[in-house]
């Protein structure tokens, strides 16, 4: 590709203009520092439980809370290993769905849970939900006074 030049020559043009390469090499650095957070390395024999983030739980389904030391409360109502599936059944007629809802403290032991589990089973519960997040130290201070009062 030829130039004029003030010499009145014919002069090569090598220099190459990379404003618009760099211009593109950022977009796209920008599109995969926001991209990037959502490729998560999983192993392809697990299958990954999906939380639905910024979806508020219905308050009209039977609720299971754990706190970190163990203790069982069915919708505020402190309750023991043994009864939960009999309170869990009794419960059942008065509920829309029958639907379960645990939140557990990130403390307690994943058997804790299989037990709610095999409950829920036993009581003929339909669908299972495990909050994604564990109980906030109020909640438990709550469910505690509110068994102590």
């Amino acid at each position: 590709m030829g130039m004029k030049t003030n010499k009145g020559k014919d002069a090569l043009f090598t220099e190459i203009n990379i404003t618009p390469l760099t211009d593109i090499f950022l977009v796209l650095l920008i599109i995969m520092m926001v991209v990037a957070p959502t490729f998560q390395s999983h192993d392809s024999s697990i299958a990954m439980p999906e939380i639905n983030s910024g979806i508020a739980i219905e308050q009209k389904n039977a609720t299971v809370s754990v706190t970190k030391d163990g203790t069982m409360y069915l919708n505020g109502t402190e309750v023991s290993e043994d009864k939960l599936a009999e309170e869990l059944t009794a419960l059942k007629e008065q509920l829309e769905k029958p639907e379960l809802v645990v939140k557990a403290d990130e403390k307690v032991k994943s058997a804790k849970i299989m037990e709610i589990m095999n409950a829920a089973q036993d009581a003929e519960y339909k669908k299972l939900i495990v909050a994604g997040e564990p109980l906030s130290k109020k909640e438990q201070k709550e469910l505690k006074d509110k068994a102590a009062g």
